[in-house]
């Protein structure tokens, strides 16, 4: 069963940053296309930024010029690197992983932006 690990969350002050992390065990990382989401309660989960398994990266609108999305196939992971972070940015982030088909969830790390 592949899983998806996301780590690097927490509290961070408006206009600071967060590196989240998300290791990939049990899979062809690879073949993999991968993102993050992000939820906050009662909304629906959105798209933060997802890159190809090729190395193309995609973000959302209100994230571009702020964040950062990138995978290393030496080590299984996808990162992604939040700066000027803003209070809108508080969610909880998923790890997602596509292919073939198939698609898996982390379990999620909480972000909180505030002063």
């Amino acid at each position: 069963q592949p899983q998806f690990v996301e780590s690097g969350g927490g509290l961070v002050q408006p206009g600071g940053s967060l590196r989240l992390s998300c290791a990939a065990a049990e899979v062809a990382f690879s073949i993999y296309a991968m993102g993050w989401y992000r939820q906050v309660p009662g909304k629906q989960r959105e798209l933060v930024a997802e890159i190809t398994n090729g190395g193309s990266p995609k973000y959302a609108d209100s994230v571009k010029d702020r964040f950062t999305i990138s995978r290393d196939g030496a080590k299984n992971t996808v990162l992604l690197q939040m700066n000027s972070l803003k209070l809108d940015d508080t969610a909880v982030y998923y790890c997602h992983g596509e292919a073939a088909g198939y698609e898996y969830w982390g379990q999620g790390t909480q972000v909180t932006v505030s002063s």
